[in-house]
């Protein structure tokens, strides 16, 4: 059996305003190191048999066609407990290390 999980969640660059409430409403339960709260959607499936590579490409079609609004969703897909960054999600990761704000975090 193949076990997949998809966390899909608003892109960096769009608003989220549901994030932005959990936000405001932790810090008001006292908890002012918050610095960004996100929400988004976690989905699980199951597959039959056990070939992975056999599935992968369908399983990014159902992420990047289905489970996520591609404008302004990324999406992280695990299969088998292994990260799978392709698609949108690897885009993102790899503008992410490429920015000028990571640098500077990590200096």
């Amino acid at each position: 059996m193949i076990r997949a999980q998809v966390i899909v969640r608003p892109r960096a660059s769009i608003f989220d305003p549901q994030g932005d409430a959990v936000g405001r409403a932790i810090q008001h339960l006292g908890v002012s190191k918050l610095k960004q709260a996100h929400v988004g959607k976690f989905i699980e499936l199951e597959l039959e048999g056990d070939d992975v590579e056999a599935v992968r490409g369908q399983l990014e079609t159902i992420c990047k066609d289905l489970l996520s609004n591609p404008v302004i969703e990324d999406y992280v897909l695990t299969i088998n407990g292994k990260e799978d960054l392709t698609g949108l999600a690897a885009s993102a990761a790899k503008l992410a290390k490429r920015s000028p704000k990571a640098k500077k975090e990590k200096a």
